[in-house]
């Protein structure tokens, strides 16, 4: 694991971050996060060592999570105390004009900081959030997850791991739910969203100056793709990419794709548009046969050991892949087709 390096915010708050690899800088901004566990994650480990063939990476944990100080005001965690933290990593790692990549939760600061220092930001990638973070945290699916924050935090960063960002694998579940469990405490947490809730940069959104590349890929329960065109349009010198794929994170349909997408345009300022993937993962391969067989989403669920919900969203990517309207053409398909696979 690479060295943790720690920076000072104005306000006396310890940044934990971390930089490896080679080529232009990245800041990847932070969520909740925890940079050491995170590398437990087959998934984002694989994600990061293939960025840092082409970039040079920065990971940091904001205020109040992972390797960064804990004791901290948690009546101020707005895009000022975000920005804050960024500032003290830039400048404790003598990055003078990186590309940031804002996700999920950091989309906002990511806006921010480009709008009020644009000298400072080469270029900005931006995924799975909003400048106005109210509408990123609006879907049923979301909001249910929020709730059990204050319920139980362990059932949170369980179903977190599984739910929200699909990742139903053994071990990238297990060690995802430690790196949401281990990245701060319940209170800190429901400071982080209640916070989150009042964010919004939308009127900053003009003086962005560095090119954007917004990227989307977000099943129907997440955060609709018009969200994404609103946002790309409102930028000066944005592109917008509807990734293929079900899973609403980057790095995991298709990871080769997602991390030369990400490294062209930071290292070279081009759109690498993906094509349309048709083959089917070894997982939706098993749910269609297992639907070709006559199950249920039930019984798939349970002979695969996997949720109900992560059958119903490996069946919408496979209905999508072959063209499907349902499942009886899904089924037609797969008979016609001794092991499920697309030609």
């Amino acid at each position: 694991m690479h060295e943790v390096r720690y920076a000072r915010t104005g306000d006396g708050v310890t940044i934990g971050y971390q930089v490896f690899g080679q080529g232009p800088p990245l800041v990847w901004m932070p969520s909740l996060s925890n940079i050491v566990a995170q590398w437990r994650i087959p998934a984002l480990r694989a994600a990061y060592l293939a960025l840092a063939r082409r970039l040079t990476v920065v990971l940091y944990d904001g205020r109040g999570t992972g390797q960064s100080g804990r004791a901290i005001d948690l009546t101020d965690l707005g895009v000022d105390a975000h920005l804050r933290d960024l500032r003290a990593v830039l400048d404790h790692a003598g990055l003078e004009r990186p590309s940031l990549l804002g996700y999920y939760h950091s989309v906002a600061t990511a806006i921010a900081f480009a709008a009020r220092e644009p000298a400072r930001v080469a270029r900005t990638v931006l995924f799975g959030g909003a400048p106005r973070m109210r509408e990123a945290m609006l879907p049923p699916q979301t909001r249910a997850l929020l709730s059990l924050v204050d319920q139980d935090w362990g059932l949170f960063a369980d179903a977190a791991a599984t739910a929200w960002l699909g990742w139903d694998a053994a071990p990238s579940g297990r060690w995802t739910a430690e790196a949401f469990r281990t990245a701060t405490t319940a209170d800190v947490a429901r400071a982080w969203f209640d916070a989150a809730e009042e964010i919004d940069v939308t009127a900053e959104l003009s003086s962005v100056r560095a090119p954007s590349l917004v990227l989307h890929r977000q099943g129907e329960q997440q955060i609709p793709v018009e969200v994404f065109r609103r946002l790309a349009a409102d930028l000066p010198d944005a592109h917008l990419v509807e990734l293929p794929g079900s899973t609403p994170t980057l790095f995991m349909d298709d990871p080769a794709a997602d991390v030369r997408l990400v490294t062209d345009f930071v290292t070279r300022g081009v759109v690498s548009r993906p094509a349309p993937v048709r083959i089917l993962t070894p997982r939706e391969r098993d749910v269609l046969l297992r639907l070709a067989s006559g199950d249920s989403n039930t019984e798939i669920a349970r002979r695969l050991g996997i949720a109900v919900h992560t059958v119903e969203r490996h069946l919408a990517s496979v209905y999508r892949k072959i063209g499907a309207r349902g499942r009886t053409d899904a089924v037609a398909y797969a008979l016609r087709r001794d092991d499920g696979t697309p030609p």
